[in-house]
């Protein structure tokens, strides 16, 4: 069981570093066109937020034996700071504003559990405090993408809604619900158990309205385009025979 355990930790942390590596594609994107367009920078800050408090809650002197935890989540917790900076130089001011505070408020959130936790309780109480924040936030970051999966039904496409993102967000969903449970984590399952029926979701949506968008742009949007999408040699012959008819009447 322990090795079992061990290892569906080891896949954890493979497909959480996939997770965090996968919206790389987004930001090359953003960075090439020097805009955010309408992606949205909530789900970086939350699932930044979620990696400061699952590193913080599987250090030894919180959480003993869930050291894995740790460090994959220390390592998505350097990914997201820096996809969250460069949304900032990138997004309207608007926009800027709104994920400007929330990173705030997320840092903030951070410095006060660790030092409560650090100052103010011990032991089981400590693990206990430090794990259902972590399972909040946790289940905050899953939920995130709510926004774009609303964006996704209303508009029937799936541009704003990158696949390996959602494909990641469920495995590594399932990964680390699997290790939860065969750890007896209450903390670690819960959440987890979450993320991998929202990533299924995300897959069933893509799958869903992955071809609408682009059969969308193709169908004409008036009598007028259509017209102007005829053949050359049809257009010819219609003024050809508008010609001949107005001579016709002379």
């Amino acid at each position: 069981m322990d090795v079992l355990h061990f290892l569906f930790g080891v896949l954890g942390n493979a497909t959480a570093l996939f997770l965090f590596l996968s919206p790389i594609i987004t930001f090359k994107r953003i960075v090439k066109c020097k805009s955010t367009e309408q992606f949205s920078g909530i789900p970086y800050v939350m699932t930044m937020l979620n990696c400061l408090l699952s590193a913080w809650y599987g250090l030894p002197f919180v959480s003993p034996h869930n050291l894995l935890v740790s460090t994959i989540n220390g390592t998505g917790a350097a990914i997201e700071i820096i996809y969250v900076l460069i949304f900032l130089i990138y997004a309207p001011k608007k926009e800027k504003a709104k994920i400007g505070g929330l990173f705030t408020c997320a840092m903030a959130a951070f410095a006060a559990v660790a030092l409560v936790s650090l100052f103010a309780l011990h032991g089981q109480n400590r693990k206990l405090f430090c794990g259902l924040a972590a399972t909040i936030f946790s289940i905050l970051m899953y939920g995130s993408p709510l926004s774009i999966m609303r964006t996704v039904i209303k508009t029937k496409s799936v541009e704003f809604m990158p696949f390996f993102l959602s494909l990641f967000v469920f495995l590594c969903g399932t990964s680390w619900f699997i290790y939860g449970l065969l750890g007896r984590d209450p903390f670690v399952a819960v959440p987890n158990g979450f993320g991998c029926g929202l990533g299924a979701l995300q897959l069933i949506l893509y799958f869903v309205y992955r071809d609408r968008g682009a059969a969308s742009e193709k169908k004409p949007t008036s009598a007028g385009s259509m017209e102007m999408g005829l053949p050359k040699a049809q257009l010819e012959k219609q003024q050809a025979t508008a010609k001949v008819g107005r001579d016709d009447q002379v």
